[in-house]
């Protein structure tokens, strides 16, 4: 019998799509492997899709996974996100409270108050809170123009960081940007750990185009596509590029198509609807047995970051581009860590928010590319990826970083 147990409190895991529960499950089955009981609590409805609904109790890869109910209650008002957020840490808590031979407690953003958990948790059964940050609030919430800098939830949100800052083992933030903002809110770089996250490279074998069934499926065979796969956001504002897309409407031979969810999905959806554009496609999350097959439809996957979102979000969809080989064109700020990492590896190209026909002259450009330019671009992306930025690589140094201490 495994005699130290690690608790996950996460609101998102698998089966979900969310991003944050696969990369949690990575993590959680690393655990494992090392020889810790790894328990799992989050909630049994989906995140996006709150109808959809999974098992109350699983074994998965060895990982216990309890989920609660009553935790989930969709993202279309604040007000509901935050009902569903603290039935879900009330229950969180009592659980944990409750769990024998605790060794840690492992928290990320999902929800962005989890800390209250990790904190009590702490308090009352002594031991180490591991805190993976994926993304940072208040910040986004005042960056995206959701609630006013300095107001009173903003300076409780950013109390409750610091003390859990204070509190926190080990924080592990995705770059270096991140890292400076919260030295900026707490000064502890010794308990700070960089590291990105990785591409789910057991979905991500690269398929030829023409041996792929979803460029067939949907209508996107003797096409040049353009693709964005992932969340849409006012956080990673999709608007220059789509409104380039829509310009070349008159050239079919290119395509663009963004598949995922998100505050900005509908907007995109009652957009495309309205134009009708013969150029775009917009579809639904890929199931992630999938994804190699719809990321590998690309000739040219684009990433955005949204001009004040630098240190705040981190696009992690930029990885599964470069695991399947597909070089990056990518829209926001610089200096950012995807403009740093296309420029340092040159792994793509770069253009800026509103500067629309300047990414028409790109796209326009890109299409034209020879084949196996765009192909030696984008191996050169999978390379790092086998090199330095592998599950294999990141996931040890994430695996050292939690079983230190406990």
């Amino acid at each position: 019998m495994r005699e130290k147990t690690l608790l996950v409190i996460s609101q998102v895991y698998l089966p979900d799509p969310a991003a944050v529960g696969q990369y949690l499950h990575d993590v959680a089955v690393a655990m494992v492997e090392r020889g810790f009981a790894v328990t799992v609590i989050t909630s049994d409805r989906g995140y996006d899709d709150p109808t959809q609904r999974f098992a109350k109790h699983e074994i998965r890869d060895g990982v216990n996974i309890h989920r609660v109910g009553f935790s989930s209650t969709g993202k279309k008002t604040i007000a509901t996100r935050l009902i569903g957020q603290f039935a879900f840490l009330f229950q969180a808590t009592l659980r944990g409270l409750s769990i024998g031979k605790l060794a840690g407690v492992m928290i990320s953003t999902s929800p962005p108050m989890a800390a209250l958990a990790a904190l009590v948790i702490h308090a009352v059964r002594r031991i180490p809170i591991k805190f993976w940050l994926m993304d940072l609030n208040p910040d986004q919430a005042v960056a995206m123009g959701k609630v006013r800098a300095g107001s009173l939830p903003v300076k409780m949100f950013d109390w409750l960081n610091r003390r859990l800052y204070r509190s926190a083992a080990d924080v592990i933030v995705l770059d270096r940007f991140m890292a400076e903002r919260v030295n900026a809110k707490l000064n502890i770089p010794s308990k700070i750990t960089v590291l990105p996250t990785w591409p789910l490279e057991t979905h991500l074998d690269p398929v030829a185009h023409e041996l792929n069934p979803f460029r067939k499926a949907h209508g996107l065979l003797n096409k040049f596509v353009f693709m964005y796969s992932g969340n849409m956001s006012v956080a990673s504002p999709l608007s220059t590029l789509l409104q380039a897309a829509m310009k070349l409407r008159d050239h079919p031979e290119s395509t663009s198509c963004s598949s995922g969810e998100g505050w900005d999905a509908e907007k995109w959806r009652r957009y495309s609807r309205e134009h009708k554009p013969t150029n775009i496609t917009l579809l639904p999350y890929q199931p992630l047995e999938q994804l190699r097959y719809s990321l590998s439809a690309a000739d040219v996957h684009m990433v955005t970051l949204g001009d004040n979102m630098v240190g705040i979000i981190h696009p992690c969809k930029v990885y599964g581009a470069l695991a399947v080989a597909r070089p990056i064109l990518f829209c926001g700020p610089e200096p950012s860590h995807i403009s740093e990492l296309i420029t340092d590896h040159k792994l793509g190209w770069q253009v800026r928010h509103g500067d629309v026909e300047g990414c028409v002259q790109k796209m326009l450009a890109l299409a034209q590319t020879p084949t196996h330019d765009l192909q030696a671009m984008g191996q050169a992306g999978r390379e790092l990826v086998a090199n330095q930025l592998g599950k294999q690589q990141l996931g040890g140094r994430m695996g050292d970083v939690l079983a230190r201490g406990l």
